[in-house]
């Protein structure tokens, strides 16, 4: 009794170019899988129409903060007698692109949204008047207009 298997052989050339293929789907296909998505920022605090309102002072602080997924977003303190106020206002890359800076001392006018954010009431603002020039981050209805995923 004689048990005939047959095995094709691939040719040569066949061979190759189905290892070609492979590899090549290896290489542009796991760094594609392996890149994390960006999350949400879900930590940064949502602009509430309701809650706008106008305040003016002096620059006090200057800080870089990290809210939500961003590690760069200018905080302004003013100082108001003995109270503090804080105020977001944008992502570093959108300031540097605007071509705009913040110093201690500057006078400043904000009109912006008043929400709690890690426990502290902060101001997220829309708009800001600094001598004669006012600057625009939000718009009407309070949404950043700035890139999210590059802070630009």
């Amino acid at each position: 009794m004689s048990l005939d298997l047959q095995c094709p052989i691939l040719p040569y050339k066949s061979v190759k170019t189905l290892s070609r293929v492979a590899l090549s789907l290896l290489l542009w296909v796991t760094p594609g899988l392996s890149q994390k998505a960006q999350p949400a920022d879900t930590s940064l605090p949502n602009y509430d129409l309701h809650a706008e309102m106008k305040t003016k002072g002096e620059i006090d602080e200057v800080n870089l903060r990290s809210v939500g997924a961003r590690k760069d977003f200018t905080e302004l303190i003013l100082k108001l007698g003995e109270e503090k106020i804080h105020i977001y206002v944008c992502p570093k890359p959108f300031e540097e692109e605007m071509g705009i800076s913040f110093t201690k001392g500057d006078q400043i006018a904000v009109t912006g949204s008043k929400v709690k954010h890690e426990g502290v009431d902060v101001i997220l603002a829309r708009e800001l008047v600094k001598g004669e020039d006012t600057l625009m981050f939000r718009d009407a209805k309070g949404a950043p207009v700035w890139d999210a995923r590059t802070g630009k």
